[in-house]
């Protein structure tokens, strides 16, 4: 299987201005290559003469960590450009195992995945923010918390139903009845476990920064080949998308401030002392000045989607939870996302009031049936970082897809050289798909995923 994946950093103009802050000398988050991270991708780079990475660890000597091969070659590329790339990467076949209790886990991981075990693919994405801190331990974690998760509901399964007890153990005869009138079906088994080790992987997240005394958060956005069907789940404002000749399906949906609007402001009504009296929850379609008071303004609550007038007082004069419009609407003129991990420590400037409140690090999950579709061999995923989509939109993408593959089947690289096309495609040229010379100022990872190769990987498993 050949996965295409790129990461750029982009500094418009040259490095940037001034001195940079001190690096420390020693890094306390080590990258240590996961144990369940077997098999081989393809890798391009920014470099000149492009070079396909070996299937083993390699160290980045300008942060003097092990990294895991699929992530630690762009890492090198990019820390000749940038030293404080927030984006962080992890892919590779997921094993697993029925769990065995007195058995060490050092001793079954000396065998490769036996047949009986279930295995799949994984690929995920972290944006970080306020550092790298975040998205370095997310990559370290999240796959491990995921396999732990799978591990412990594996006998549910691959079952034909999802049994009422684990242990095969029966107290009610009607319990596969009770089973069935509640819709539990197997991918639900594999959504809980998402959402389990996106919340696990945030709590270790929290006690890991704390302990460092570093900050820092990121969004996750995950994909999980599994038993024919493809999860993604995403918490944050990362993006994927379905590619086929006549198809462009989301696979997920971007959290912002704006996107989530009425469930933080229910969470703002519900406990107004989050807000320290500083903040307004309410929405108003601009700041309100000392003008407006006594006057009847349109505004909205967390119980409304649409909109209503009400007379101004003097709290609704105060900043409001939710500031601005599209990508730029900040929650307490911080953030510019609603669900991610880390950011336990963050709090709005010059207050004590912490943003982790409004946070969410559940992911919301989209399940994809691959062997129902009939796959051609162009058909692929899209996996990005918001820097991507801040210039190209769904269908932009997909026609780069589309006129590329097809003309390239013969070429092993041909996703990674896509990856690097669609990067390539935000530098602003006049000639690109926007036709408009838009330039992203953001960091850019790219993960290009061929489904024709996961249909025939799930075959041989």
């Amino acid at each position: 299987m050949s996965t295409g994946w790129f990461r750029r950093r982009f500094l418009p103009g040259g490095p940037l201005p001034g001195p940079r802050p001190p690096r420390p000398r020693t890094s306390p988050l080590p990258y240590r290559r996961p144990r369940f991270l077997r098999g081989s991708g393809s890798c391009s780079s920014t470099a000149d003469t492009p070079r396909r990475p070996e299937a083993r660890p390699v160290r980045c000597p300008a942060r003097g960590r092990a990294l895991p091969w699929n992530a630690g070659y762009a890492e090198i590329i990019n820390a000749e450009k940038s030293e404080f790339n927030e984006d962080q990467a992890a892919c590779g076949k997921l094993c697993i195992r029925r769990f065995e209790f007195g058995v060490e886990e050092d001793q079954e991981w000396l065998n490769l995945c036996p047949e009986e075990f279930l295995t799949g693919h994984y690929w995920a994405l972290f944006d970080g923010h306020g550092g790298p801190a975040a998205a370095i331990l997310a990559a370290n974690t999240l796959h491990s918390c995921l396999r732990q998760q799978l591990e412990a509901i594996v006998e549910g399964m691959v079952a034909t139903q999802p049994p009422m007890h684990l242990s095969g153990h029966c107290v009610c005869p009607s319990d596969p009845q009770f089973v069935e009138e509640k819709g539990i079906r197997t991918e639900d088994l594999v959504i809980g476990a998402l959402e389990s080790a996106f919340q696990e992987c945030d709590e270790v997240i929290g006690r890991e920064l704390e302990a460092s005394g570093q900050v820092g958060g990121c969004t996750a956005l995950v994909a999980v080949s599994l038993q024919g069907k493809l999860y993604v789940a995403n918490a944050g404002d990362s993006r994927a998308i379905l590619v086929r000749r006549d198809e462009v399906r989301p696979l997920s949906s971007e959290f912002t401030p704006e996107t989530e609007r009425q469930r933080i402001q229910q969470l703002a009504f519900v406990y107004p002392e989050l807000l320290a009296g500083e903040f307004t929850r309410l929405e108003f379609p601009r700041r309100l000045k000392g003008d407006d008071l006594g006057q009847k303004v349109l505004f909205r609550d967390h119980h409304m989607s649409g909109w209503s007038y009400k007379r101004v007082e003097k709290s609704d004069l105060k900043y409001p939870l939710i500031q601005g419009q599209g990508r730029q609407a900040r929650l307490l003129g911080t953030l510019a996302v609603s669900r991610g991990l880390g950011d336990h420590q963050l709090r709005v400037l010059d207050t004590n009031i912490q943003l982790k409140p409004f946070l969410l690090s559940v992911p919301e999950v989209t399940v994809l049936d691959v062997d129902q579709l009939e796959l051609q061999e162009d058909d692929v995923i899209v996996m990005a970082t918001d820097g991507l989509w801040d210039v190209l939109s769904n269908e932009q993408v997909a026609q780069l897809v589309r006129s590329f593959l097809p003309g390239n089947r013969e070429d092993p690289h041909r996703f990674s050289e896509l990856a690097q096309m669609l990067i390539h495609s935000t530098q602003g040229k006049d000639d690109g798909p926007t036709g408009e010379g838009q330039v992203s100022y953001d960091d850019i990872s790219v993960f290009v995923i061929p489904l024709y190769s996961q249909r025939q990987g799930s075959s041989n498993h």
